[in-house]
C-alpha cells in the first residue's frame, strides 16, 4: 500500500508527547494541519499515565481534561517508619481514551497507525509500506535516542490491573508502598483503585541495571495481592517499562544521536523528569510551547526545540544531583531511606518536586540536615556534581 499525505506538521511517534502536541495545535492553531504516524495499531499503545494536580499549570489543564479517566482527592505513601496521606489531587489517563480523542480531533487520513517508520527528516516521514508523509516541519517523538550518552540509573516496573472477587478496600492511590522487601535497589508497590473491584498493582524498582525479569515481578505482584487478602478473579491488562533516571551525561551528544537537524520532543529530546523518569508534565509544557511559537510549521522548529531542551537540562542539575545521592551514595537496600525522609517534608514542597519546579528554598530544605546516606559518599557526590 502506497500513499502520500501532505500536512503542515508531521509527528513521528504516537505516544503521549506526540499526541499532546497534536491536540494543542488542533485547538490553538487550527490553521496548521497535523498528521501523526505510529507503528502500533493504536495511539498511546497500552499505557496508563498518572499525574499530580500540581504537575500541570491551571491555564494548561484544558489540554488534559478530555483525557482524564480517573481522579482522586489525594494519595498515600507507606514506608517502614512513615505512613502519610497527602491531600493533593491525583489523576490517571488511559491510552484507550487518548486514542479515541486523537481520532475524533484529527482527520482520519492524518492518523496513520500500524505504520513502521523507516526514515524521518526535517520535512518528510517514510513508512515501510511506502507511505510518505510530507510536511513543512517534522517532530520526532519515537522514544529515546542513544542512552549511552547519558549517565543513568533505571526505574523498572511491571503493572497489572486485577479484578478482585470482593471489594479490595483501597479508596485512593498508594503512590509508594515501600514496606515490601527491598530487592534490586529501591523497591515499592504502586496502587491505583479504578473502582471497588478493579485495581492496578505495579511493582517498581530503582535499580542499577535495566534488565527486567517480568515473570519474577509478576510472581511478586501475585504474592502481594495474596498477602493483602485479595482474591484475583482476573488480570485485565498488563504493562511494563524501563525508564531512565538521569545522573548526568552529555545532552548535546544524546540529542544528535536521535537524528541531526530534526526537531525532537518527549524522551527523544531529553524532556522528562530526571528523577521520576515521567514525561507527562514536560509533554504538556512542550505542547503549549510549540502551539505558542510564531510559526511551528517551519525550519525554525528544530532550533526552537533544541534550545528549549537545553534550557530545561540546565535548570535540572539539582535533580540529577539527588539521583546521584540515591544511586551512588546510598547502598541499594537502603535507598528507601532517602524517600522515607523526603516524604517527611511539606506537601507543597513535594508537589513542586514532582512538577520539576522546586524553588531555591525547596532545594535548601531537601539538602538540609543529616543526609540519609553515608556522609562521606554524599560529599563525594556533591564534589562530582560540581565538577
Amino acid at each position: 500500500m502506497r500513499s502520500r499525505v501532505q500536512c503542515d506538521v508531521a509527528i513521528a511517534g504516537g505516544g503521549l508527547a506526540g499526541a499532546l502536541v497534536a491536540l494543542a495545535l488542533v485547538e490553538r492553531r487550527p490553521e496548521i494541519s497535523v498528521a501523526i504516524v505510529e507503528q502500533e495499531s493504536t495511539i498511546g499503545g497500552a499505557h496508563i499515565w498518572s499525574f499530580f494536580g500540581g504537575d500541570v499549570a491551571a491555564e494548561d489543564r484544558w489540554l488534559l481534561a478530555p483525557l482524564v479517566c480517573h481522579a482522586w482527592p489525594g494519595y498515600r505513601v507507606a514506608f517502614p517508619k512513615r505512613q502519610r496521606r497527602i491531600g493533593q489531587d491525583y489523576y490517571s489517563i488511559l491510552s484507550d481514551r487518548l486514542d479515541a480523542v486523537i481520532r475524533r480531533r484529527l482527520p482520519e487520513d492524518h492518523v496513520l497507525t500500524g505504520r513502521k517508520i523507516i526514515g524521518a527528516g526535517r520535512t518528510a516521514i517514510v513508512c515501510d509500506d511506502g507511505t510518505r508523509v510530507e510536511a513543512k516541519a517534522v517532530l520526532d517523538a519515537r522514544g529515546p535516542g542513544d542512552l549511552r550518552a547519558l549517565d543513568l540509573g533505571w526505574q523498572k516496573f511491571v503493572g497489572q490491573v486485577i479484578r478482585t472477587d470482593a471489594p479490595h478496600g483501597i479508596d485512593r492511590p498508594v503512590v509508594m508502598d515501600a514496606t515490601v522487601e527491598q530487592i534490586d535497589g529501591y523497591r515499592f508497590v504502586y496502587l491505583l483503585p479504578f473502582d471497588e473491584h478493579r485495581l492496578l498493582i505495579e511493582d517498581t524498582y530503582y535499580s542499577d541495571g535495566h534488565e527486567l525479569d517480568r515473570d519474577a515481578i509478576a510472581w511478586r505482584i501475585a504474592l502481594y495481592a495474596r498477602e493483602k487478602g485479595w482474591a484475583v478473579a482476573a488480570i485485565e491488562r498488563e504493562e511494563q517499562g524501563v525508564l531512565p533516571v538521569v545522573l548526568g551525561g552529555d545532552l548535546e551528544r544524546y540529542w544528535q544521536s536521535g537524528g541531526k537537524d530534526i526537531a525532537k520532543i518527549g524522551v527523544r529530546a531529553g524532556l522528562f523528569h530526571p528523577t521520576t523518569g515521567y514525561s507527562l508534565p514536560d509533554a504538556v509544557r512542550t505542547a503549549m510551547f510549540i502551539a505558542g511559537l510564531e510559526n511551528p510549521a517551519s525550519r525554525s522548529l528544530h532550533p526552537a526545540m533544541h534550545q528549549y531542551a537545553h534550557e530545561r537540562w540546565a535548570e535540572r542539575g539539582f535533580y540529577r544531583l539527588l539521583d546521584r545521592m540515591l544511586f551512588r551514595a546510598a547502598d541499594p537496600a537502603e535507598r528507601y531511606r532517602v524517600m522515607q525522609r523526603f516524604y517527611g517534608l511539606p506537601s507543597s514542597l513535594i508537589g513542586r518536586f514532582y512538577a520539576g519546579r522546586s524553588s531555591l528554598a525547596d532545594k535548601a530544605r531537601i539538602l538540609a540536615g543529616k543526609p540519609p546516606v553515608p556522609l562521606a559518599r554524599a560529599l563525594s557526590q556533591l564534589r562530582e556534581a560540581r565538577a
